[in-house]
């Protein structure tokens, strides 16, 4: 039998619990070991703490520092670091673990390009790496796969290049309190934009590192920084999720624009996040009393209802478009073209 991979998880916040989760569903890996410092999660096991049953699965008890989480998770190969957004502040969680001989996947923003950044820390890893004859992995949804890799991906299939632009849409909700002290939420928006000019709020974290990521896939040289705008969304109506209350009138989200310069012109554009009014706005219509998905230009995807139905002729079992009977699927062509 195939030996399964043992991972330890490091934080169990909204993205360490999210990933136990998905874990718990997949084949061929087991959570061996947990790793976070909460009060109300340290002792208890991981299963109640995100409200599934345990069924075939190991109990798992979350301990409050690494090396007693690593005592009790003997045979670990891999450890999902989940603690930090910035390379400098997980740079020495990562060595530790990889001086232990472990594989390590951060889910540090930063980390998913470290070299764009953080240039020294990251050749550092890189050589403790090397010399411990293990790997060290950063990504994520973001950066890491849809703003950045992804869009490498899609130039693969195309002939030239002229600019690259990359939009997501996306909510904040189920994220803890650390991504929504970076994205100031909650905050008025005067505080916000001084927090915005001191660095105290960092908003989206990753605009670097992506847009270095795709410069360096496509063989363009930035001429100059990636520039970077930082605006708030004010919300309306007041809104709660698990980690968060806000009124209205605060702050629930940052949007941010990037650009990445080759010469004097903007190659590489970066729009984080759009707000729900922009997508609706760009892409559904209200018509005839309900909402269609559609775009300015009078394009609109039909409704089930719109499109008729039409049987499906089946073919004898005795046919074969190899048989030479071109009376039966002439005739065929004929009632389905009619």
């Amino acid at each position: 039998m195939r030996k399964k991979v043992k991972i330890l998880i490091w934080g169990f916040g909204a993205m360490g619990s999210g990933m136990a989760r998905m874990l718990l569903y997949k084949q061929g890996v087991e959570i061996s070991g947990v790793c976070d410092m909460h009060p109300q999660r340290v002792g208890k096991d991981l299963h109640s703490v995100i409200g599934l049953a345990r069924d075939e699965h190991p109990e798992v008890i979350i301990q409050s520092s690494i090396e007693q989480a690593l005592f009790s998770a003997p045979g670990t190969d891999l450890v999902l670091l989940a603690t930090d957004s910035f390379t400098r502040n997980a740079f020495d969680k990562i060595m530790l673990l990889v001086s232990k001989g472990l594989n390590v996947i951060s889910t540090a923003e930063e980390m998913a390009y470290p070299g764009a950044g953080e240039p020294g820390l990251a050749a550092k890893i890189d050589e403790a790496a090397k010399a411990n004859g293990v790997s060290v992995l950063g990504t994520g949804i973001n950066p890491g796969m849809i703003m950045d890799l992804l869009v490498v991906a899609m130039t693969g299939m195309s002939m030239s290049i002229d600019e690259i632009t990359a939009e997501r849409v996306n909510s904040l909700s189920p994220f803890g309190p650390a991504v929504m002290e970076e994205q100031g939420v909650g905050l008025s928006p005067d505080a916000f934009y001084a927090g915005a000019a001191d660095g105290t709020i960092a908003g989206h974290v990753g605009f670097n590192e992506s847009v270095n990521m795709i410069a360096d896939a496509v063989g363009w040289k930035l001429s100059a920084p990636v520039e970077q705008t930082m605006d708030p969304i004010v919300s309306n109506v007041p809104r709660k999720t698990e980690y968060i209350s806000i009124n209205a009138g605060d702050v629930a989200g940052c949007s941010m624009k990037g650009w990445g310069c080759v010469g004097d012109v903007r190659r590489i554009k970066m729009i984080h996040h759009k707000g729900i009014k922009w997508v609706v706005r760009k892409y559904w219509r209200l018509e005839r009393c309900t909402w269609d998905l559609a775009l300015r230009e009078g394009m609109r995807l039909k409704r089930h209802d719109e499109v008729p139905v039409r049987r499906h002729i089946k073919v004898r079992s005795t046919k074969s478009p190899f048989d030479g009977d071109w009376r039966y699927w002439k005739s065929r062509k004929r009632k389905l073209t009619a």
